[in-house]
């Protein structure tokens, strides 16, 4: 769903505008998340239950979608002059800084609640958690600047697919590479790496867990070092390098 999410929200940022499509985007994340942890029990609602859960998920999956592209954008848009790599690189600040709030919520919760209590309703508080930051975050895009111009939201090309490949088809493909091989990388050692020192490597779950909550650390605070140094570099130089040491 996040492909599908980043085309439909990427054209709803051309047509309607960078804030909408994020005010949009995060209601639905919001919603998502309460009807996952409002969601009744199997034993209450029987097939409807697993229904539910997936529509939640492919709602989530559709707002997921939508954020990175969008947010990516306007951060850009709003840089400075010469800092766009520096204030486009809390992109991924602030999406690692999520994915170490939930690990810490749940290292919180595994100490006041017992595995049975977890199980029963302790696995819900993290998405009611979600969903009222989701709440916070509409209420502080709210007052966000937009940064495109009723006559550039206007244009027939604006989120066209077909204009897109008419006119920047290489550079298309280029992003969708650099992309793709971002992503491949990043997942690799944030999601896959804990399973392999698990299953593979024997380590310990809680072990590998403290390594990974490290290096997830490290990897967020770098990131603001690095988009300065694109600035200064250039992206070209930048990603040239980065791809480089990342292949060995």
């Amino acid at each position: 769903m996040r492909p599908i999410g980043g085309w439909l929200f990427g054209r709803v940022a051309d047509k309607h505008g960078r804030k909408n499509s994020m005010l949009i985007s995060v209601t639905m994340m919001c919603a998502g998340s309460l009807i996952i942890a409002c969601l009744p029990t199997y034993a209450s609602i029987g097939a409807w239950a697993p229904a539910l859960l997936l529509m939640a998920r492919l709602l989530q999956g559709l707002s997921v979608g939508g954020e990175y592209g969008t947010t990516a954008t306007y951060m850009s848009e709003v840089a400075l002059r010469g800092q766009r790599g520096f204030y486009a690189s809390f992109q991924y600040v602030t999406q690692i800084g999520g994915q170490l709030l939930a690990v810490l919520t749940v290292v919180i919760l595994q100490q006041f609640l017992t595995t049975e209590e977890l199980r029963d309703y302790g696995w819900r508080i993290p998405f009611v958690i979600g969903a009222a930051a989701a709440v916070i975050a509409l209420l502080l895009r709210r007052t966000l600047n937009e940064t495109t111009t009723a006559e550039s939201r206007q244009d027939k090309d604006a989120g066209s697919i077909d204009a897109l490949f008419k006119h920047h088809a290489a550079a298309f493909i280029t992003v969708l590479g650099y992309t793709a091989g971002g992503a491949l990388i990043f997942y690799t050692f944030t999601t896959y790496m804990q399973k392999y020192l698990v299953n593979t490597g024997g380590m310990e779950a809680k072990t590998a867990s403290y390594i990974m909550t490290g290096a997830l650390f490290l990897y967020m605070c770098m990131q603001p070092f690095f988009g300065m140094l694109a600035d200064r570099i250039g992206r070209r130089n930048s990603m040239l390098w980065f791809g480089a040491l990342g292949t060995f």
